[in-house]
Protein backbone atom coordinates (compact mmCIF):
# COMPACT_ATOMS: atom_id res chain seq x y z
CA UNK A 1 0.00 0.00 0.00
CA UNK A 2 3.02 2.46 0.35
CA UNK A 3 4.47 1.77 -2.94
CA UNK A 4 0.66 2.50 -4.16
CA UNK A 5 0.53 5.45 -2.82
CA UNK A 6 3.98 6.93 -3.75
CA UNK A 7 3.48 5.77 -7.12
CA UNK A 8 0.51 8.05 -6.59
CA UNK A 9 1.91 11.11 -5.59
CA UNK A 10 4.24 11.01 -8.83
CA UNK A 11 1.67 10.86 -10.98
CA UNK A 12 -0.31 13.35 -9.47
CA UNK A 13 -0.31 17.12 -11.17
CA UNK A 14 -2.57 19.92 -8.85
CA UNK A 15 -5.93 21.06 -10.39
CA UNK A 16 -6.96 24.01 -9.30
CA UNK A 17 -7.50 26.25 -12.55
CA UNK A 18 -7.44 25.77 -16.08
CA UNK A 19 -4.28 26.58 -17.18
CA UNK A 20 -3.77 23.42 -14.67
CA UNK A 21 -4.98 20.91 -17.47
CA UNK A 22 -2.38 21.50 -20.10
CA UNK A 23 -1.25 18.44 -19.47
CA UNK A 24 -4.75 16.93 -20.30
CA UNK A 25 -4.55 18.80 -23.72
CA UNK A 26 -1.26 17.12 -24.16
CA UNK A 27 -2.71 13.85 -23.89
CA UNK A 28 -5.13 14.88 -26.58
CA UNK A 29 -3.28 16.17 -29.10
CA UNK A 30 -5.01 15.59 -32.60
CA UNK A 31 -7.78 13.39 -31.21
CA UNK A 32 -10.94 13.27 -33.10
CA UNK A 33 -13.62 12.06 -30.12
CA UNK A 34 -12.95 12.80 -26.38
CA UNK A 35 -15.40 11.55 -23.92
CA UNK A 36 -15.56 12.88 -20.15
CA UNK A 37 -17.32 11.35 -17.34
CA UNK A 38 -18.70 12.05 -14.14
CA UNK A 39 -19.05 9.68 -11.33
CA UNK A 40 -22.34 11.08 -10.59
CA UNK A 41 -25.03 13.08 -12.41
CA UNK A 42 -25.40 15.73 -9.54
CA UNK A 43 -21.96 17.18 -8.99
CA UNK A 44 -20.89 20.44 -9.23
CA UNK A 45 -17.10 19.86 -9.75
CA UNK A 46 -17.02 17.05 -12.58
CA UNK A 47 -19.99 19.91 -14.58
CA UNK A 48 -17.49 22.56 -14.04
CA UNK A 49 -14.29 21.09 -14.96
CA UNK A 50 -15.60 19.55 -17.74
CA UNK A 51 -17.17 23.03 -18.80
CA UNK A 52 -13.36 24.27 -18.08
CA UNK A 53 -11.50 21.76 -20.28
CA UNK A 54 -14.70 21.76 -23.02
CA UNK A 55 -14.09 25.76 -23.12
CA UNK A 56 -10.23 24.97 -23.69
CA UNK A 57 -10.91 21.83 -26.61
CA UNK A 58 -13.08 24.64 -28.25
CA UNK A 59 -11.22 27.38 -28.53
CA UNK A 60 -7.75 26.12 -28.74
CA UNK A 61 -8.23 22.23 -30.67
CA UNK A 62 -11.17 23.33 -33.04
CA UNK A 63 -13.73 21.11 -31.30
CA UNK A 64 -17.22 21.11 -33.05
CA UNK A 65 -19.91 20.36 -30.39
CA UNK A 66 -20.97 18.84 -27.41
CA UNK A 67 -22.83 15.53 -27.45
CA UNK A 68 -24.57 14.62 -23.93
CA UNK A 69 -26.48 11.89 -22.33
CA UNK A 70 -29.39 13.74 -22.66
CA UNK A 71 -32.84 13.57 -24.48
CA UNK A 72 -32.44 14.78 -28.48
CA UNK A 73 -35.67 17.17 -28.57
CA UNK A 74 -34.80 18.83 -25.64
CA UNK A 75 -30.93 19.59 -26.09
CA UNK A 76 -31.68 20.20 -29.82
CA UNK A 77 -33.51 23.67 -28.71
CA UNK A 78 -30.46 24.22 -26.20
CA UNK A 79 -28.47 24.01 -29.88
CA UNK A 80 -30.30 25.97 -31.63
CA UNK A 81 -29.81 29.13 -28.70
CA UNK A 82 -26.22 28.49 -28.50
CA UNK A 83 -25.83 28.71 -32.41
CA UNK A 84 -28.25 31.25 -32.53
CA UNK A 85 -30.70 29.98 -34.36
CA UNK A 86 -33.68 30.37 -32.79
CA UNK A 87 -35.61 33.13 -30.88
CA UNK A 88 -33.87 31.80 -27.72
CA UNK A 89 -32.20 34.91 -26.00
CA UNK A 90 -30.71 32.87 -23.65
CA UNK A 91 -30.09 29.00 -23.17
CA UNK A 92 -30.87 29.12 -19.37
CA UNK A 93 -34.68 29.55 -20.32
CA UNK A 94 -34.57 26.90 -22.27
CA UNK A 95 -32.83 24.35 -19.41
CA UNK A 96 -35.53 25.60 -17.42
CA UNK A 97 -37.96 24.28 -19.89
CA UNK A 98 -36.56 20.89 -19.11
CA UNK A 99 -39.41 18.41 -17.79
CA UNK A 100 -38.31 14.93 -17.86
CA UNK A 101 -36.89 13.83 -14.35
CA UNK A 102 -34.31 13.68 -13.72
CA UNK A 103 -34.51 17.56 -15.09
CA UNK A 104 -31.14 18.65 -13.06
CA UNK A 105 -28.90 16.52 -15.18
CA UNK A 106 -29.01 19.68 -17.58
CA UNK A 107 -31.43 22.36 -15.94
CA UNK A 108 -28.53 22.89 -14.06
CA UNK A 109 -26.84 26.35 -13.55
CA UNK A 110 -23.54 24.87 -14.28
CA UNK A 111 -24.90 23.36 -17.75
CA UNK A 112 -26.32 27.55 -18.01
CA UNK A 113 -22.96 29.01 -17.70
CA UNK A 114 -21.00 26.79 -20.16
CA UNK A 115 -24.20 26.85 -22.62
CA UNK A 116 -24.54 30.88 -22.12
CA UNK A 117 -20.72 31.25 -22.72
CA UNK A 118 -21.09 28.86 -26.08
CA UNK A 119 -23.52 31.21 -27.06
CA UNK A 120 -21.14 34.57 -26.99
CA UNK A 121 -18.74 32.49 -28.17
CA UNK A 122 -20.41 31.32 -31.46
CA UNK A 123 -21.76 34.89 -31.74
CA UNK A 124 -18.21 35.73 -33.06
CA UNK A 125 -17.91 33.34 -35.76
CA UNK A 126 -20.08 32.20 -39.11
CA UNK A 127 -22.87 30.22 -38.85
CA UNK A 128 -21.50 27.55 -40.59
CA UNK A 129 -18.49 27.37 -37.63
CA UNK A 130 -20.20 27.52 -35.13
CA UNK A 131 -20.00 24.96 -32.27
CA UNK A 132 -23.22 23.03 -31.41
CA UNK A 133 -24.91 21.27 -28.26
CA UNK A 134 -26.36 17.69 -29.08
CA UNK A 135 -28.48 15.24 -26.99
CA UNK A 136 -27.27 11.14 -27.33
CA UNK A 137 -29.74 9.26 -25.24
CA UNK A 138 -32.43 7.57 -27.15
CA UNK A 139 -35.68 8.13 -24.25
CA UNK A 140 -37.62 10.75 -25.97
CA UNK A 141 -40.08 8.78 -27.75
CA UNK A 142 -43.10 11.03 -27.84
CA UNK A 143 -41.46 14.30 -27.82
CA UNK A 144 -39.19 12.82 -30.99
CA UNK A 145 -42.92 11.47 -33.28
CA UNK A 146 -44.56 15.15 -32.22
CA UNK A 147 -40.78 16.52 -33.80
CA UNK A 148 -41.35 14.94 -36.93
CA UNK A 149 -44.94 15.57 -37.57
CA UNK A 150 -44.42 18.91 -36.58
CA UNK A 151 -41.84 19.11 -39.71
CA UNK A 152 -43.43 17.23 -41.91
CA UNK A 153 -46.66 19.08 -41.87
CA UNK A 154 -44.64 22.15 -42.50
CA UNK A 155 -41.93 21.35 -44.63
CA UNK A 156 -43.44 18.07 -46.07
CA UNK A 157 -46.80 17.66 -45.50
CA UNK A 158 -47.79 15.09 -48.47
CA UNK A 159 -45.73 13.17 -46.45
CA UNK A 160 -47.33 13.00 -42.91
CA UNK A 161 -49.17 9.71 -43.15
CA UNK A 162 -46.63 7.56 -42.36
CA UNK A 163 -45.59 9.13 -39.32
CA UNK A 164 -49.47 9.39 -38.03
CA UNK A 165 -49.18 5.72 -38.52
CA UNK A 166 -46.79 5.44 -36.19
CA UNK A 167 -47.81 7.90 -33.80
CA UNK A 168 -51.31 6.48 -33.61
CA UNK A 169 -49.73 2.86 -33.09
CA UNK A 170 -48.48 4.74 -29.70
CA UNK A 171 -51.16 6.68 -28.61
CA UNK A 172 -53.05 3.68 -26.83
CA UNK A 173 -49.85 3.46 -24.10
CA UNK A 174 -51.07 7.29 -23.05
CA UNK A 175 -47.10 8.10 -23.17
CA UNK A 176 -46.11 5.87 -20.33
CA UNK A 177 -43.20 3.72 -22.07
CA UNK A 178 -43.88 0.64 -19.20
CA UNK A 179 -46.75 0.56 -20.46
CA UNK A 180 -46.26 0.02 -23.84
CA UNK A 181 -42.65 -2.30 -22.59
CA UNK A 182 -45.39 -4.49 -20.76
CA UNK A 183 -47.85 -4.60 -23.58
CA UNK A 184 -45.26 -5.45 -26.23
CA UNK A 185 -44.93 -8.81 -23.23
CA UNK A 186 -47.87 -10.01 -23.29
CA UNK A 187 -49.45 -9.39 -27.07
CA UNK A 188 -47.03 -10.44 -30.00
CA UNK A 189 -47.43 -7.25 -31.79
CA UNK A 190 -45.53 -3.66 -31.26
CA UNK A 191 -44.88 -0.72 -32.80
CA UNK A 192 -41.74 -1.88 -34.19
CA UNK A 193 -42.52 -2.02 -37.94
CA UNK A 194 -44.23 1.32 -37.64
CA UNK A 195 -41.19 3.23 -36.32
CA UNK A 196 -38.98 1.40 -38.81
CA UNK A 197 -41.46 2.41 -41.77
CA UNK A 198 -41.14 5.87 -40.63
CA UNK A 199 -37.22 6.03 -40.13
CA UNK A 200 -37.26 4.62 -43.87
CA UNK A 201 -39.18 7.13 -45.22
CA UNK A 202 -37.56 9.80 -43.87
CA UNK A 203 -33.92 8.63 -44.46
CA UNK A 204 -34.68 7.86 -48.57
CA UNK A 205 -36.11 11.01 -49.00
CA UNK A 206 -33.57 12.92 -47.22
CA UNK A 207 -31.15 10.73 -49.99
CA UNK A 208 -32.73 12.32 -52.75
CA UNK A 209 -33.39 15.99 -51.99
CA UNK A 210 -32.17 16.64 -48.31
CA UNK A 211 -35.07 18.82 -47.31
CA UNK A 212 -35.70 22.62 -47.30
CA UNK A 213 -33.55 22.71 -44.61
CA UNK A 214 -30.04 21.08 -43.93
CA UNK A 215 -30.22 20.78 -40.10
CA UNK A 216 -34.02 20.98 -39.82
CA UNK A 217 -33.90 17.71 -42.09
CA UNK A 218 -31.30 16.40 -39.87
CA UNK A 219 -33.13 17.02 -36.71
CA UNK A 220 -36.40 15.05 -38.24
CA UNK A 221 -34.13 12.49 -39.37
CA UNK A 222 -32.43 11.74 -35.88
CA UNK A 223 -36.15 12.38 -34.04
CA UNK A 224 -36.68 9.24 -36.22
CA UNK A 225 -33.80 7.66 -35.40
CA UNK A 226 -34.44 8.32 -31.48
CA UNK A 227 -38.22 7.08 -31.99
CA UNK A 228 -36.94 3.60 -33.86
CA UNK A 229 -34.16 3.39 -31.07
CA UNK A 230 -36.72 3.94 -28.56
CA UNK A 231 -39.09 1.63 -29.17
CA UNK A 232 -36.21 -0.97 -29.39
CA UNK A 233 -34.99 -0.29 -25.81
CA UNK A 234 -38.32 -0.15 -24.80
CA UNK A 235 -39.03 -3.67 -25.53
CA UNK A 236 -35.98 -4.92 -24.66
CA UNK A 237 -36.66 -3.33 -20.93
CA UNK A 238 -39.61 -5.95 -19.70
CA UNK A 239 -36.75 -8.59 -20.92
CA UNK A 240 -34.13 -7.64 -18.57
CA UNK A 241 -30.71 -8.82 -18.78
CA UNK A 242 -28.16 -6.60 -20.67
CA UNK A 243 -29.91 -5.56 -23.85
CA UNK A 244 -31.81 -2.62 -22.99
CA UNK A 245 -28.62 -1.14 -22.05
CA UNK A 246 -26.77 -1.96 -25.15
CA UNK A 247 -29.86 -0.77 -27.40
CA UNK A 248 -29.08 2.47 -25.50
CA UNK A 249 -25.32 2.78 -25.47
CA UNK A 250 -25.23 1.56 -29.43
CA UNK A 251 -27.55 4.23 -29.91
CA UNK A 252 -26.02 6.44 -28.33
CA UNK A 253 -22.39 6.07 -30.59
CA UNK A 254 -24.51 5.93 -33.96
CA UNK A 255 -26.02 9.27 -32.34
CA UNK A 256 -22.48 10.64 -32.44
CA UNK A 257 -21.64 9.12 -35.79
CA UNK A 258 -24.82 10.86 -37.46
CA UNK A 259 -23.16 14.26 -35.60
CA UNK A 260 -19.75 13.72 -37.06
CA UNK A 261 -21.30 13.29 -40.46
CA UNK A 262 -23.13 15.87 -40.29
CA UNK A 263 -20.34 18.31 -39.53
CA UNK A 264 -18.47 17.06 -42.05
CA UNK A 265 -14.91 16.08 -42.83
CA UNK A 266 -12.29 17.66 -39.50
CA UNK A 267 -15.20 17.29 -37.47
CA UNK A 268 -14.20 16.82 -33.19
CA UNK A 269 -16.35 15.58 -30.28
CA UNK A 270 -16.72 16.30 -26.95
CA UNK A 271 -19.07 13.94 -24.79
CA UNK A 272 -20.21 14.26 -21.49
CA UNK A 273 -21.67 11.18 -19.89
CA UNK A 274 -21.74 9.43 -16.71
CA UNK A 275 -18.14 7.43 -16.49
CA UNK A 276 -20.44 4.16 -16.44
CA UNK A 277 -21.27 4.79 -20.12
CA UNK A 278 -17.53 6.83 -21.15
CA UNK A 279 -15.49 4.38 -19.48
CA UNK A 280 -14.28 0.83 -21.57
CA UNK A 281 -16.88 -1.27 -20.50
CA UNK A 282 -14.54 -4.38 -21.01
CA UNK A 283 -12.59 -3.33 -17.79
CA UNK A 284 -14.54 -3.57 -15.20
CA UNK A 285 -17.41 -6.24 -14.26
CA UNK A 286 -19.63 -5.39 -17.02
CA UNK A 287 -18.18 -7.63 -19.64
CA UNK A 288 -19.02 -10.17 -17.40
CA UNK A 289 -22.44 -9.52 -17.87
CA UNK A 290 -22.36 -9.20 -21.50
CA UNK A 291 -22.60 -5.24 -21.46
CA UNK A 292 -21.14 -2.76 -23.64
CA UNK A 293 -20.99 1.41 -23.61
CA UNK A 294 -19.70 4.04 -25.53
CA UNK A 295 -16.14 3.90 -24.33
CA UNK A 296 -15.92 0.70 -25.43
CA UNK A 297 -17.38 0.61 -28.78
CA UNK A 298 -15.84 4.36 -29.84
CA UNK A 299 -12.77 2.90 -29.03
CA UNK A 300 -13.44 0.09 -31.33
CA UNK A 301 -15.06 2.20 -34.02
CA UNK A 302 -13.01 5.31 -34.38
CA UNK A 303 -9.58 3.82 -33.02
CA UNK A 304 -7.82 4.17 -29.58
CA UNK A 305 -5.37 6.30 -30.98
CA UNK A 306 -8.16 8.84 -31.51
CA UNK A 307 -10.39 8.57 -28.66
CA UNK A 308 -9.51 9.72 -25.24
CA UNK A 309 -11.13 9.04 -22.52
CA UNK A 310 -11.53 11.13 -18.89
CA UNK A 311 -12.75 10.19 -16.16
CA UNK A 312 -13.57 11.64 -12.53
CA UNK A 313 -14.35 10.95 -9.03
CA UNK A 314 -14.51 12.13 -5.19
CA UNK A 315 -13.92 10.59 -2.33
CA UNK A 316 -16.79 12.60 0.13
CA UNK A 317 -18.71 15.94 0.12
CA UNK A 318 -22.70 16.01 -1.19
CA UNK A 319 -24.71 15.25 -4.28
CA UNK A 320 -27.74 15.68 -5.63
CA UNK A 321 -29.77 12.73 -6.89
CA UNK A 322 -33.15 11.16 -5.44
CA UNK A 323 -34.28 8.57 -3.09
CA UNK A 324 -36.26 6.65 -6.32
CA UNK A 325 -37.34 6.87 -9.42
CA UNK A 326 -39.31 9.94 -10.33
CA UNK A 327 -38.88 10.98 -6.69
CA UNK A 328 -37.86 14.38 -5.48
CA UNK A 329 -34.84 16.06 -6.36
CA UNK A 330 -32.48 15.67 -2.83
CA UNK A 331 -29.26 17.38 -1.62
CA UNK A 332 -27.36 13.88 -0.01
CA UNK A 333 -24.95 13.33 1.67
CA UNK A 334 -21.45 11.32 -0.16
CA UNK A 335 -20.17 9.34 2.47
CA UNK A 336 -16.30 8.75 2.88
CA UNK A 337 -15.47 6.15 -0.27
CA UNK A 338 -15.18 2.24 1.37
CA UNK A 339 -12.06 1.25 2.41
CA UNK A 340 -9.64 -0.47 -0.43
CA UNK A 341 -11.48 2.18 -3.40
CA UNK A 342 -9.88 3.95 -5.91
CA UNK A 343 -11.36 6.98 -4.29
CA UNK A 344 -10.14 5.29 -0.82
CA UNK A 345 -6.44 5.63 -1.92
CA UNK A 346 -6.23 8.40 -3.84
CA UNK A 347 -7.86 10.32 -0.48
CA UNK A 348 -5.01 8.41 1.22
CA UNK A 349 -1.96 9.52 -1.02
CA UNK A 350 -2.97 12.98 -2.45
CA UNK A 351 -2.92 16.10 -0.43
CA UNK A 352 -4.36 18.16 -2.91
CA UNK A 353 -7.95 19.22 -3.10
CA UNK A 354 -8.04 18.55 -6.53
CA UNK A 355 -5.42 16.28 -8.88
CA UNK A 356 -5.34 15.26 -12.80
CA UNK A 357 -4.08 12.06 -13.48
CA UNK A 358 -2.67 11.24 -16.90
CA UNK A 359 -2.01 7.72 -17.84
CA UNK A 360 1.57 6.75 -18.90
CA UNK A 361 2.09 3.81 -20.91
CA UNK A 362 4.09 1.91 -18.61
CA UNK A 363 1.77 2.18 -15.59
CA UNK A 364 2.08 1.51 -11.76
CA UNK A 365 0.12 -1.43 -10.30
CA UNK A 366 -2.52 0.87 -8.72
CA UNK A 367 -3.24 1.89 -12.44
CA UNK A 368 -2.95 -1.74 -13.97
CA UNK A 369 -5.00 -4.07 -10.90
CA UNK A 370 -8.40 -4.02 -9.88
CA UNK A 371 -9.96 -1.95 -7.67
CA UNK A 372 -13.52 -0.79 -6.81
CA UNK A 373 -14.69 2.62 -8.09
CA UNK A 374 -17.60 4.66 -6.92
CA UNK A 375 -20.62 5.21 -9.63
CA UNK A 376 -23.62 7.25 -7.97
CA UNK A 377 -26.85 7.09 -10.26
CA UNK A 378 -29.80 9.37 -10.41
CA UNK A 379 -31.36 6.91 -7.24
CA UNK A 380 -28.91 6.92 -4.35
CA UNK A 381 -28.83 5.91 -1.27
CA UNK A 382 -25.91 7.04 0.94
CA UNK A 383 -26.13 4.28 3.76
CA UNK A 384 -26.11 1.60 0.82
CA UNK A 385 -22.34 2.61 0.44
CA UNK A 386 -20.76 -0.41 2.13
CA UNK A 387 -22.63 -3.03 -0.60
CA UNK A 388 -23.15 -1.33 -3.08
CA UNK A 389 -22.30 1.98 -5.48
CA UNK A 390 -19.15 0.37 -6.59
CA UNK A 391 -17.59 -0.67 -9.98
CA UNK A 392 -14.72 -2.98 -10.19
CA UNK A 393 -12.35 -1.27 -12.20
CA UNK A 394 -8.98 -1.65 -13.93
CA UNK A 395 -8.62 2.28 -14.16
CA UNK A 396 -5.38 2.85 -16.19
CA UNK A 397 -7.16 0.82 -19.31
CA UNK A 398 -10.89 2.18 -17.89
CA UNK A 399 -9.58 6.31 -18.77
CA UNK A 400 -6.59 7.71 -20.54
CA UNK A 401 -6.79 10.20 -17.59
CA UNK A 402 -8.60 11.11 -14.37
CA UNK A 403 -9.54 14.03 -12.78
CA UNK A 404 -9.75 13.66 -9.06
CA UNK A 405 -11.22 15.89 -6.06
CA UNK A 406 -11.20 14.93 -2.36
CA UNK A 407 -14.01 16.79 -1.54
CA UNK A 408 -17.11 17.58 -4.06
CA UNK A 409 -20.09 19.22 -3.75
CA UNK A 410 -23.70 18.82 -4.82
CA UNK A 411 -24.28 21.27 -8.22
CA UNK A 412 -26.88 23.57 -8.38
CA UNK A 413 -30.47 22.26 -9.98
CA UNK A 414 -32.82 25.12 -11.87
CA UNK A 415 -35.52 23.83 -10.29
CA UNK A 416 -34.16 23.40 -6.77
CA UNK A 417 -33.79 20.37 -4.44
CA UNK A 418 -34.65 19.59 -1.05
CA UNK A 419 -32.38 18.68 1.36
CA UNK A 420 -31.89 14.94 2.39
CA UNK A 421 -33.48 13.39 5.66
CA UNK A 422 -31.70 14.46 8.55
CA UNK A 423 -31.03 10.97 9.45
CA UNK A 424 -28.66 10.07 6.79
CA UNK A 425 -26.32 13.01 7.97
CA UNK A 426 -25.49 11.14 10.67
CA UNK A 427 -24.08 7.97 8.65
CA UNK A 428 -20.88 6.84 9.97
CA UNK A 429 -17.34 6.88 7.67
CA UNK A 430 -17.92 4.00 5.04
CA UNK A 431 -13.75 4.48 4.17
Amino acid sequence: MGDDRKHVRDLACPLRTADDLDPLLDRIGDARIVLLGEASHGTHEYYAWRAALTRRLITERGFSFVGVEGDWPDCYRVNCSVRLASSAADPREVLRGYERWPTWMWANEEVADFTRWLREHNAQRPPHDRVGFYGLDVYSLWDSLRAILGYLREHEPEHVDTALHAFRCFEPYAEDPRSYARATRLVPTSCEDAVVDMLRDILARAATDGGADRDAAFNAEQNARVAAGAEAYYRAMVRGGPESWNVRDHHMVDTLDHLLDHHGPGTKAVVWEHNTHVGDARYTDMVDSGMVNVGELARERYGEDDVVIVGFGSHHGSVIAADSWGAPTERMPLPPARRGSTEALLHDAVSEAGALFVFPADQPRWLAEERPHRAVGVVYHPGAERWGNYVPTVLGRRYDAFCWFDESRALSPLHGAHPAGGEMETFPDAG
